[in-house]
């Protein structure tokens, strides 16, 4: 297989001088061979569309008997006519509904290929019915071309991309689903954020050349389907989208500015992701049941009467012993000495005891016993009803209700504020290729005269690098310097090593 891709990489845009190759392998034996022979022919009419080599690859797409060869021959075809992305969803309509998963999995890596970065609703229509395929495989190749479809596409462009995105983070995080399918949804992700979303993928440079880079990495890259290290080869077919203004030293200087008439939304950053909201969890009243209460306050009730009875009978054994000592100094005089004892559970008996102690005294001990009823009521009221708010849910309650209307407000203003209709970047900046047809160099920002303009104004070139005029050299410039840079500790290069003296001896 290795020779088979060396020996089709040597035709790269041979065209006719591949022929005879293409013919010789195409009729052997091997499926290796053959397999080799559909990539001879992706590579050497890369960027054609020649109608002889999209019919002799849909021949073989239907005809040949190994899945292998099916499968690169349809995915070729995203190589020969990546320069017609447009029209290569009406040629893969038919195949992307195959019995044969191997070719439904080829069509839509030729649409991921072919229409990377257009997200065109044709390619869209096709690959969403793939992503929810019953072969896992399948799924996967949708969820990569998808990915690759809505490269640096904003959501202010469609509100397709915003879906995806959030099918990607579900698929990922969903532990139930395929490992292949939630494999290339990772990779997926890591296509639509591919160099910090200032890269694209893209066969041609910006002045529309096809590059080789391009090419050979989009077919390593589909290699992966036999080793997977194979899909590093991407970073070869990334291109930046950045315009960069450069003096005549070189240097990058700040106050160079661009003009984009265009929506900031429509060519702008998608928004960061956010952290998961933490939710106030709101602790519900428990529920308690009518007998449960009804014994719970009979307990406490008793517990409650059995204290005071204890506390009645010492104060009453107090009392009792201090009448006692009363009656005895008042007979005293008499010669006499009566002893009063009272015991819990005991009568008091003697004519000077029921003198002294007298039953109001005993019935003023009593009276501070709680009434059974208000004993009963006070622990109902203990007892929480499932109905009540807390405290601490209240709390929640508000605090949610005031940041939903905080909110909605700041929702309100935003649709309120019209958007603006034009916006200038400042050097450097990105810009796509959808955004150059916007982009222009003003000579006047509002209503001041610009310092840099571009020396080639007139030409169609808006990325890439930009050599300035210098309006006003006498002036002092405002330029980027590597000093400029902030120290970060934790991004604190190690220093270098000491100096030393190579000899002999050491």
């Amino acid at each position: 297989r290795g020779c088979a891709l060396a020996l089709a990489m040597t035709m790269f845009r041979r065209e006719e001088e591949a022929e005879s190759l293409i013919q010789q392998m195409i009729l052997d034996k091997d499926p290796i061979i053959r397999y080799g022979a559909c990539w001879t022919i992706a590579l050497a009419y890369v960027g054609t569309s020649q109608n002889a080599a999209i019919k002799r690859l849909l021949h073989i797409s239907v005809s040949d008997v190994q899945d292998d060869v099916r499968r690169a021959a349809v995915m070729s075809l995203g190589f020969v006519m990546c320069n017609a992305p447009d029209a290569l969803p009406g040629v893969v309509k038919l195949l992307s509904e195959s019995y044969n998963p191997h070719v439904r999995y080829a069509a839509a890596m030729a649409l991921g290929i072919a229409c990377a970065g257009t997200a065109q609703l044709d390619a869209h229509n096709l690959l969403q019915p793939l992503m929810s395929d019953g072969t896992d495989f399948v799924r996967q190749a949708a969820i990569i071309a998808m990915g690759l479809l809505y490269m640096q596409t904003a959501p202010g462009k469609t509100e397709r991309v915003k879906a995806f995105r959030e099918k990607l983070l579900k698929t990922i995080s969903d532990k139930h689903e395929d490992v292949m399918t939630r494999f290339g949804a990772i990779l997926a992700n890591g296509i639509m954020d591919a160099g910090g979303r200032n890269s694209s993928a893209s066969f041609f440079s910006n002045s529309g050349v096809l590059r080789p880079g391009a090419a050979i990495g989009f077919c390593l890259f589909a290699q992966m389907w036999y080793w997977f290290p194979l899909i590093h080869m991407f970073s070869l077919v990334l291109t930046p989208n950045a315009a960069i203004g450069l003096t005549e030293k070189l240097k990058i200087p700040k106050n160079f500015q661009i003009k984009s008439s265009a929506r900031p939304s429509l060519f702008g950053y998608p928004e960061p992701m956010q952290p998961p909201k933490k939710d106030v969890e709101i602790k519900a009243a428990t529920a308690v049941l009518s007998t449960a209460s009804k014994a719970k306050a009979l307990k406490e009730k008793q517990e409650k009467e059995k204290k005071d009875k204890a506390d009645v009978d010492m104060d009453d054994k107090a009392s009792v012993a201090e009448g006692a000592s009363r009656a005895g100094d008042a007979v005293s005089v008499a010669g006499t000495a009566v002893s009063v004892a009272a015991t819990p559970g005991t009568t008091v008996a003697g004519s000077l005891a029921t003198e002294s102690v007298a039953a109001s005294d005993l019935g003023s001990e009593h009276m501070e016993v709680d009434e059974p009823t208000s004993a009963g009521a006070g622990a109902k009221d203990v007892t929480p009803k499932a109905d009540e708010k807390t405290p601490a849910s209240d709390e929640a309650r508000d605090a949610e209700k005031k940041d939903d209307e905080k909110k909605e407000g700041e929702e309100k203003e935003e649709e309120k504020k019209p958007e603006p209709t034009e916006e200038i970047l400042n050097n450097p900046c990105r810009v796509l290729k959808a955004q150059q047809q916007f982009i222009s160099f003003p000579t006047e920002i509002d209503g001041q005269p610009v310092r840099y303009t571009p020396i080639l104004r007139n030409n169609k070139r808006r990325v890439g690098f930009l050599l300035l005029t210098d309006n006003r050299p006498e002036e002092a410039e405002d330029l980027f310097l590597e000093d400029d840079k902030k120290d970060d500790p934790n991004e604190k290069e190690p220093d270098p090593p000491a100096t030393f003296e190579w000899t002999d001896d050491a």
